[in-house]
């Protein structure tokens, strides 16, 4: 069984729209549409969206109409936008954990994170990607040999945790189960007093289970759309990938 929860919770307010971010369009379609046909093209079996600005909007403009909704009330970070996802999750099989806001991730790249995941034994594997600048995202930290060591957000990584240029994307594949259970202990200990989702890697990892991170060549399946710049940028990809096939 697979399970994919997409966090489409967020207002965008760098669009400059009274529309929720998630629903702005791309060629008439709305961006969490193209992430919903990437979960489901990968094999997910059930998909739940976190919503919670403009929560009956999400729900009104989707084309995928046969998704469930979790609604986060209060915006308190990425770990419990999932946790208000916890009666979807259930127990068993893995979950993806995407985000509805990057309409450049693709079918083809789930299924090599979820082939990753199985062939690595992992409880929880990391999207992840090289890119020139990692301002403003969280890193993902290995040892000299290249073996995952953490994920850790830029406000509470140090110097030298910096200098990591491969990034975390906020997309996930975890054993459901192993999911459920971490998210029972992240704490809101933090520079932003959120709770995050990564901290979840920390908790399994403690377990003795297998934390990882499947990296990308490039950032571009994992770009998100939070300005109107951003939004023509991802608009000329799927052109691009359109006239390619």
């Amino acid at each position: 069984m697979l399970k994919a929860v997409i966090l489409a919770a967020g207002k965008g307010t760098r669009m400059k729209s009274d529309l929720p971010k998630v629903v702005h369009t791309i060629d008439g379609k709305c961006l969490v549409d193209y992430v919903i046909e990437a979960a489901k093209g990968a094999g997910a079996d059930e998909i739940c969206l976190v919503v919670g600005y403009k929560a009956d909007v999400v729900r009104e403009s989707i084309e995928n109409k046969d998704v469930k909704f979790a609604l986060q009330e209060e915006q308190l970070g990425t770990g419990h936008a999932v946790k208000c996802a916890r009666d979807f999750l259930g127990t068993s099989g893995d979950t993806l954990i995407l985000f509805g806001d990057t309409p450049l991730i693709t079918a083809d790249t789930l299924k090599r994170l979820l082939s990753y995941h199985k062939e690595k034994g992992n409880a929880v594997t990391v999207l992840s990607a090289q890119i020139e600048d990692p301002t403003g995202y969280g890193r993902i930290i290995r040892d000299a040999s290249g073996n995952f060591i953490k994920s850790v957000e830029q406000k509470d990584a140090t110097a030298e945790e910096l200098s990591s240029q491969e990034i975390n994307s906020g997309m996930y594949i975890f054993d459901t189960k192993e999911l459920a259970l971490a998210l029972e202990k992240i704490t809101p200990n933090n520079a932003q007093g959120e709770y995050y989702l990564p901290d979840t890697l920390a908790i399994i990892k403690e377990k003795g289970l297998r934390a990882d991170a499947f990296a990308l060549e490039g950032p571009e399946d994992i770009s998100g759309c939070n300005d109107k710049e951003q939004l023509e940028e991802a608009a000329q990809v799927i052109r691009r990938r359109r006239r390619e096939e």
